[in-house]
């Protein structure tokens, strides 16, 4: 694993002159693995192309079955999420998490004119003992403050991958649905709108 990973992030350390070859300047190293790590992390949580299609159109999913209350439909739906999928005929965890996370920011601090000013406010976890609602808590707090996504990593070690992604799943439903209540539309005609 640490070869693969070494592998991948050996291009990303060439653009900073480090040589995984030739490791002289442990400092210099150090330094370049952080960048190289956090470039690497912006890549897989900020889906593009076919990447993001199938983050949006599996988030779109688990959202309706969080509105129609069907945890099992959610859990189920949840488990299609990938570690990876190099042909991206699967979307992948990173994917789900990251998209989650960066709307929720995006309508909570009012960033999105198309969300109600009050999304913020107005937005309450369902009722219930859901997988992943410990952290969902902690993403609604820091979605509020605009803070979710860069706050991946901490997010990630306190909670885990599968909690995370339950977890922003979960409160990116609370918010469809609050938004939902706020405008009058139904649940199903605001996803494909809101969630892209």
């Amino acid at each position: 694993m640490a070869d693969e990973l070494m592998r991948d992030l050996a291009p990303l350390l060439a653009e900073d002159g480090v040589d995984i070859n030739d490791l002289t300047d442990i400092d210099a190293l150090n330094q370049a693995l952080q960048r190289a790590v956090e470039r690497r992390n912006m890549e897989l949580f900020t889906p593009v192309g076919a990447r993001r299609d199938q983050a949006i159109a599996l988030l779109m999913l688990v959202v309706a079955a969080i509105a129609d209350d069907d945890t099992k439909r959610a859990g189920i739906l949840l488990d299609k999420a990938q570690p990876e999928s190099p042909d991206d005929s699967a979307p992948e965890v990173s994917s789900c998490i990251g998209l989650a996370l960066g709307l929720l920011d995006s309508w909570l601090t009012g960033q999105d004119s198309q969300a109600p000013v009050t999304l913020a406010r107005d937005t309450r976890l369902p009722a219930g003992h859901w997988f992943g609602q410990r952290a969902a808590v902690n993403v609604l707090a820091l979605a509020r403050k605009g803070r979710a996504f860069q706050s991946l990593g901490s997010l990630i070690t306190r909670q885990g991958s599968p909690q995370l992604l339950a977890g922003a799943s979960l409160t990116l439903a609370a918010a469809v649905l609050a938004w939902s209540g706020t405008e009058g539309t139904e649940v199903g005609k605001l996803l494909p709108a809101v969630i892209r």
